[in-house]
């Protein structure tokens, strides 16, 4: 049976966004009108509003070559809702605008909105509004995430202070390997079309980065343990690049320790395998979607006994740098090399 193709032009604009709409659940009592007018409302009863957005481009952000659409929209509203829980606050609602070329079927875009619709279901999230265009090529994609936080219980970057512990959560470094494996068998494949991909069976290293996870657990967790981090950023350009934000923005030094740095074993083993140190797929990775964060010393027995975060140095004074500890207790100094997409 031959797969049903349609052609968005036989739906027009506002058909189109009548079909991937039509089945919007809201989950939330602060979204008072969602999508169908000119605009959302929002309530947030008495909590400060927290806003973020991203864009994310066809070739530079994400390649359709090993991308599924379905993972492509999931990841596009993770990569929101982690900035939202970066500063220690709920998402709530999201705003999706995407524009696209004429390659793209309804049934393509449909399976695009089926990720959409499983992140915000699995984060209580709603979507409320957005906008849909045409383009001469590719595919864009802009999300506005928008949450709710206590008054003053917001965390930023520029509040590390002094004695600090350093902090992550989960494990870095599968993302960036899994995108090498992904770009090794696309180009593989475009030099022998016959050949069919091997990923290795790494299951994990594959769904790290084709389907990243918002921290939500641990801000949860914070809440659990009444801890407020001192600071926080997640960790989307890599572990250097992060922690000399916060460094920066907070007029402090720091000294991490390389035998701290959580790095899972399939990720250590990969990276063997393709010749690279895992901690400088930890340092200078990107898009893990974990949370980098600060806190009082005081508070080091309440965060001790979750599997999900490891200390992994301390803030120090400026004057001392921003420093990496190595297994054989060498300094070096901590250069942030960022993510780097498609280019």
């Amino acid at each position: 049976m031959e797969d049903t193709k349609t052609d968005v032009s036989s739906l027009g604009e506002f058909g189109l966004i009548d079909l991937l709409t039509k089945n919007i659940e809201i989950q939330n009592a602060s979204t008072l009108l969602g999508v169908g007018d000119d605009a959302a409302i929002i309530d947030h009863f008495g909590k400060q509003t927290v806003v973020s957005t991203d864009i994310l481009i066809e070739g530079i952000h994400f390649d359709l070559l090993y991308t599924p659409l379905k993972y492509l929209g999931y990841k596009s509203v993770i990569v929101n809702l982690s900035d939202i829980y970066a500063m220690n606050a709920h998402p709530t609602q999201i705003l999706l605008s995407i524009a696209f070329s004429n390659k793209f079927t309804v049934e393509a875009l449909s399976e695009f909105y089926e990720g959409i619709y499983a992140a915000c279901d699995e984060y209580k999230v709603d979507l409320v509004g957005g906008d849909i265009s045409t383009s001469y090529k590719g595919f864009f994609i802009s999300v506005t995430a928008i949450g709710e936080v206590t008054p003053n219980k917001f965390v930023k970057r520029s509040t590390a202070q002094v004695k600090d512990l350093i902090c992550v959560s989960g494990d870095l470094g599968a993302a960036f390997l899994g995108l090498t494996l992904l770009e090794r068998e696309k180009n593989i494949h475009l030099e022998t079309p016959t050949i069919q991909p091997d990923y290795e069976n790494q299951k994990y290293i594959l769904k790290r980065f084709l389907q990243p996870i918002a921290q939500k657990k641990i801000i949860d967790y914070f809440e659990q343990v009444n801890i407020i981090p001192t600071s926080m950023i997640d960790i989307s350009d890599g572990l250097s690049s992060e922690i000399m934000h916060i460094c920066t923005k907070s007029n402090v030094g720091c000294r991490i320790y390389e035998n701290k740095i959580p790095i899972n074993e399939d990720t250590k083993q990969l990276a063997y395998k393709f010749g690279f140190d895992p901690t400088v797929c930890a340092l200078n990775g990107g898009e893990d979607y974990e949370l980098l964060f600060t806190i009082n010393q005081n508070d080091y027995n309440k965060i001790k006994e979750n599997p999900h975060i490891q200390a992994i140095g301390y803030i120090d004074s400026i004057d001392k740098g921003i420093k990496l500890i190595s297994k054989g207790n060498n300094e070096y100094d901590i250069i942030a090399q960022g993510w780097k997409n498609f280019n």
